[in-house]
């Protein structure tokens, strides 16, 4: 009897970059829930402007590239993109706001390097960055939960403020508005009042962070765990940049709770949760050996506090993963495990 052999490769993985972003946009899912309970529907606005403006800048610059346009845009890596910048900007920013903000994301970070699997930067954050930088007001005015519980802000109310700039009960953007409790923080203590005095009597702040914020970050971090126990991700980055940011944070915390907040302040405030599972995790643009993922992981953690306490911006993460993926070769090539029956080196 004969029998057929198939050729190699004989073991299939069973993933594909679909597949992966398929399951990075569940992970997100119950935050996106807990997002709009919180702090209305902008969010869900935000993401449906930002796949659309997003796979319309990956089709034009695949056109322009003679490369096949159907099989890049059903990878989902757009679409990933879109989502994780929508969460970063504030969800009443203007429609054009995050129009801008993909097309720095997929033209200029992602496409203008060679497309997927070539951008040695994280295009969301690179997308983020320009949109912080270029339009400060507008990238910094959050709606607190309490604002939007009080006026009963509705997804058709919602609409009008993004598109139309059109806010109800004729407020404007400073009447709705206000700093994150990041912000807040970083603006107090250069005034000379303590962490206590800044939290007494302010609504925005809850147990850890701020009111919403912390909760979002609850639900980033179940979403974080479980692609770990899906193997989408590892648990070296996540865990050496909490680790690290917590550390630091510690560190300045016993030395003067006065002037420094506390730890899971830092923990639950911001992007330090979405950041440490979802963007610093790339797999192109972060490190790729074990050791190397656990230093890029703490370089991002201490990155974002130090520019959180002594920088210019309240919110450190996307400079702090824009500023390690630049160092990630020169870390991978120094964490390169040996080969066995090689020396080191």
């Amino acid at each position: 009897m004969q029998l057929k052999t198939p050729t190699s490769p004989h073991i299939h993985a069973d993933t594909s970059v679909t597949a992966v972003m398929s399951r990075v946009l569940l992970a997100l899912v119950p935050a996106i829930i807990g997002y709009v309970y919180f702090f209305g529907w902008g969010l869900p606005i935000q993401i449906a402007i930002a796949i659309t403006a997003g796979l319309g800048f990956e089709a034009a610059m695949l056109r322009l590239r003679q490369r096949p346009i159907k099989p890049f845009l059903q990878d989902g890596s757009v679409i990933v993109t879109a989502v994780l910048l929508a969460f970063c900007i504030p969800p009443l920013c203007p429609w054009w706001i995050i129009v801008i903000g993909m097309f720095f994301a997929v033209v200029v970070a992602k496409q203008l390097y060679g497309g997927l699997g070539y951008n040695p930067f994280n295009p969301a954050m690179v997308g983020y960055v320009v949109l912080l930088i270029s339009f400060p007001k507008e990238m910094t005015s959050w709606v607190p939960p309490e604002i939007l519980n009080n006026l009963e802000v509705r997804f058709t109310d919602t609409l009008a403020i993004v598109f139309l700039g059109d806010f109800p009960y004729k407020l404007s953007l400073d009447a709705l508005t206000m700093a994150t409790p990041l912000d807040t923080v970083k603006t107090e203590l250069s005034l000379s009042k303590t962490v206590g005095e800044i939290k007494s009597g302010n609504a925005i702040f809850g147990d850890f962070g701020g009111i919403g914020w912390e909760w979002i970050g609850n639900w980033l971090f179940l979403g974080g765990v479980w692609l770990i126990y899906k193997k989408v991700i590892s648990w070296h980055i996540p865990l050496a940049m909490l680790g690290s940011l917590f550390a630091i944070a510690m560190i300045f915390y016993l030395k003067d709770a006065s002037n420094y907040a506390s730890p899971m302040f830092h923990i639950f405030s911001g992007a330090a949760m979405l950041g440490a599972f979802f963007i610093a995790t790339d797999p192109v643009s972060a490190c790729t050996t074990p050791m190397g993922k656990v230093v890029f992981g703490a370089g991002v953690g201490v990155l974002t506090y130090i520019i959180r306490v002594w920088g210019g911006y309240p919110d450190g993460v996307a400079f702090a993963v824009l500023l390690m993926n630049m160092a990630a070769p020169t870390i991978d090539y120094y964490t390169r495990p040996r080969v066995y029956g090689h020396p080191r080196g």
